[in-house]
């Protein structure tokens, strides 16, 4: 039975070296269903020494996972890839339970993860090195692409299935082992991921799971056994994780927050800018590091779209898992919703129009949900807090420009750059703008520009540190070391004689 089902085990699990064990912490965080504020879970503070157990097994189940063929690497993530296909909707219940999310939302969120881990089965390939023969007389050269250690991944609460799956699968394929830190709000989905990963076959010791706060963060950036480590979350940690990471001679990836700008031309298909941009500002109560939380209108005739954009806006609402038509759900937590509110709060006093407000928003039945309704705010100027803010919530900010080149300069003088998109039917104008735009991620009559698995995921300035991205040929490099090897073998050296034989059995 899994653990996070089994209603008498209600505190999660450690795994650490192929064993789900209760830790022996005294300190316990609650996870809660934010629909209803239940309990539903709670999550340990793991203790330093289950920390130091964790680490001393991944490390020692390297020595020999690293040696393991990547063709048998490679059938335990097929096994893995059956099996999360297998538990897709039971794992999008179990993450709605603890996240609030819709269940698309929570389906989409598990297959994202999938469509990395399918990627992974082609790790054979992803691993080949490079040969040139007699690149000086008689010596040749070839390179070795090889698994660097122990890695860690720091994952946040907004995609709890999906993220954890950019990271360990795609290390541990690769031969290496892994220690999972995932958030503490909602643990429960990736305990299941881990049940799957041990019932795939995978060897005892290739993951550890561990819970925590920030102590439990600073272990793994600290301990000198892990030798790289993924983070995704908030600007402040990121910049956090990077520094110390690096500080300790880690390879660090870390992917921060954004404020991500979708430009509108006068040319563009009016309905469809309307109906991307409800989804794409609202969708997961905007809480995804690709939402698109900025709306630039270009020219005068654009304006008077704005009518048709809050109708739209307007007619969307929140609501449980348990509701089909609602269009997204919670915010994670109590403190999130009261940020955000907060943040629309400024918006007015600082000389924008709030044209729909989502505070004290209430949804029938569920009087504790932690709801924001959708918002939209108008008239936007780069001064005002909403604007320099992330928010992180189901709010569009609009702006309003005279030309492509002022909505370019906008877009590039803002200190994140993880996705942007532009929507127009002039391919000069597109050209233009994805050829200027200093952004990661660039969508074009798409408006959340996330790549396919076999791309990588390629956020800049304040949304990414680090020099390799996250998935995609970049994560191969980055959980890899490439060693290179020269020979020469002289003919001289050549056996000869009546007695040589050369077998090739």
């Amino acid at each position: 039975m899994s653990t996070v089902r089994n209603e008498a085990a209600r505190n999660v699990p450690l795994l650490i070296n192929g064993e789900f064990v209760q830790s022996t912490t005294s300190d316990w965080i609650d996870v809660t269903n934010p629909v209803t504020q239940e309990v539903i879970g709670r999550a340990p503070v793991t203790t330093d020494a289950e920390m130091a157990r964790a680490v001393s097994a991944a490390e020692e189940t390297f020595v020999t996972w690293r040696h393991t063929p990547v063709q048998e690497r490679m059938r335990c993530l097929m096994r893995y890839q059956a099996l999360l296909k297998e538990h897709h909707d039971e794992l999008a219940e179990i993450l709605a339970s603890e996240t609030g999310k819709t269940m698309a939302d929570a389906k989409g969120d598990v297959w994202r993860g999938i469509e990395v881990v399918e990627h992974g089965c082609s790790m054979p390939t992803l691993m080949m090195g490079e040969t040139t023969e007699n690149v000086a007389r008689g010596i040749d050269t070839h390179s070795i692409v090889h698994p660097i250690g122990v890695c860690a991944g720091i994952t946040p609460f907004n995609f709890p299935a999906m993220i954890p799956l950019w990271m360990f699968p795609l290390a541990v394929a690769c031969g290496n082992t892994f220690v999972l830190k995932p958030s503490e709000q909602d643990p429960l989905t990736p305990t299941r991921l881990a049940e799957l990963w041990q019932e795939a076959g995978f060897p005892a010791g290739t993951l550890q799971v561990v819970h925590g706060r920030k102590p439990q963060v600073d272990y793994l950036l600290e301990d000198p056994a892990i030798k790289a480590v993924s983070f995704v979350g908030s600007v402040p940690v990121a910049t956090h994780v990077y520094r110390t990471g690096t500080h300790n001679l880690k390879r660090v990836q870390c992917m921060g927050g954004a404020k991500n700008h979708m430009v509108v031309m006068p040319d563009a298909n009016k309905e469809q800018v309307v109906n991307h941009l409800v989804g794409a500002s609202c969708g997961a109560a905007g809480q995804r590091c690709m939402a698109i939380s900025v709306a630039v209108l270009v020219g005068e005739e654009t304006r008077g779209w704005m009518d048709d954009i809050r109708k739209a806006v307007a007619s969307i609402r929140p609501g449980p898992p348990s509701d089909p038509d609602a269009a997204y759900g919670p915010l994670i937590s109590p403190a999130a919703k009261e940020r955000v509110e907060q943040l629309i709060g400024t918006a007015e006093p600082e000389g924008a129009k709030l044209l729909l407000d989502g505070r004290g928003h209430t949804v029938d039945g569920y009087p504790d949900g932690n709801w924001v309704g959708p918002t939209l705010i108008d008239d936007v100027t780069p001064e005002m807090t909403v604007y320099k803010e992330e928010i992180f919530g189901p709010a569009l900010l609009v702006m309003h420009v005279d030309s492509l080149e002022e909505a370019i300069a906008l877009v590039n003088t803002n200190p994140y750059g993880n996705g942007t998109s532009i929507f127009t039917r002039s391919g000069a104008a597109a050209r233009k703008y994805q050829h200027e735009t200093e952004v990661g991620q660039v969508g074009v009559n798409i408006p959340i520009p996330v790549p396919a698995p076999f791309f990588s995921f390629t956020g800049g300035k304040n949304s990414f540190f680090g020099d390799l991205h996250a998935y995609g040929k970049q994560a191969i490099r980055f959980y890899t070391e490439t060693r290179t090897v020269i020979s020469r073998w002289p003919e001289e050296d050549l056996p000869s004689g009546p007695n040589m034989t050369i077998s090739m059995r």
